[in-house]
């Protein structure tokens, strides 16, 4: 089968996009056959500025529902697929707006929120980020991992310490995830992961979503799109092609002062660390160029099997173990 039409019927999930919404983005999500997007609600805002996010997504799904529908089980990834639409799942990256309240767990997964990463970069209520020491999974954040485990909610841990982590997926009845990272065997840098780390979550029954952000992959801003595929490829070959999946990590549409709010603890504070050049590998700048990385991996001689769990059966079967439905 010809990639373009291999990738026009089967399931493609990028699990985790952190664009400027609007609906030139959700236009490209359709260009590009998005079927999922786990979308970032949440980085540094508290409970309050965090339900504010979530009643502008309802006026995007109000205003945009020939393009993207929200997404609480699998089945609704399906009816998007069926629909020709993108099924948004809506995702945290910190648990800044669980606040102090476990209530606020079940409250968010009844809107949406089927992913939350437990810290972002630095210490918060749970446990701690990868730009500081690591303390380890607090009592209240093994409180947070239980009640995510109950209500469905996946445990994301792309920004979170090693320690941290490494707590998270002993603790959590559940699998949990890397949404979002790059192995530090091919580029050394705190927000990618050892090829011990790898292992230790694919033994223990979790996720792998492999980013395309350049300041993480081995050329930097020169990196193509099968630099990308090569990134994917070594962790496939630490985890297993079962446990990986797509999460690009798209800040599509943004300006630098988002990024500058990003590497700012707290989205103002001390400064965390300097992305330099920021620009998306070669050959998939847009989500619209999505099916570039299909033609990427039936380059790299990978199979037509491989190529569909890796960019979406495999966050399927996943999401389905946590959200039970």
């Amino acid at each position: 089968m010809k990639t373009t039409a291999m990738h026009d019927e089967m399931i493609v999930i990028d699990g985790l996009v952190i664009a400027n919404w609007s609906r030139e983005l959700f236009e490209d999500m359709r260009r590009g056959g998005l079927t999922g997007a786990s979308c970032t609600m949440s980085v540094w805002e508290g409970f309050q500025a965090t339900m504010n996010n979530l009643v502008e997504f309802n006026g995007f799904y109000r205003d945009n529902s020939d393009l993207i529908m929200p997404v609480k089980t699998t089945a609704d990834i399906l009816e998007a697929k069926r629909q020709g639409k993108t099924g948004i799942i809506l995702s945290f990256q910190n648990t800044s707006a669980y606040e102090d309240q476990l209530g606020y767990v079940q409250l968010f997964k009844d809107l949406g929120v089927g992913v939350v990463q437990m810290a972002y970069n630095t210490q918060n209520l749970v446990g701690c980020g990868c730009y500081e020491r690591d303390g380890g999974l607090s009592g209240f954040g093994r409180e947070i991992v239980a009640e995510m485990n109950r209500v469905g909610v996946m445990c994301d841990l792309s920004h979170v310490g090693a320690t941290t982590s490494q707590e998270v997926i002993l603790e959590s009845t559940k699998p949990v995830c890397y949404s979002h990272c790059l192995p530090s065997g091919l580029k050394d840098h705190p927000r990618n992961k050892s090829d011990e780390e790898l292992k230790f979550i694919a033994d223990h029954g979790g996720f792998v979503g492999v980013t395309m952000f350049s300041p993480f992959l081995r050329n930097g801003p020169d990196s193509t799109v099968d630099d990308y595929v090569e990134a994917i490829d070594y962790v496939i070959n630490i985890a297993g092609e079962d446990c990986v999946g797509i999460g690009t990590d798209f800040t599509q549409d943004h300006g630098r002062d988002f990024f500058d709010w990003l590497v700012h603890d707290k989205g103002y504070a001390r400064k965390l660390t300097d992305f330099g050049k920021i620009v998306n590998p070669e050959g998939i700048r847009t989500l619209g160029e999505f099916p570039n990385l299909t033609e990427a991996m039936s380059r790299a001689g990978w199979s037509d099997t491989r190529i569909r769990k890796v960019m979406g059966e495999n966050w399927m079967r996943i999401l389905k173990d946590v959200w039970g439905e």
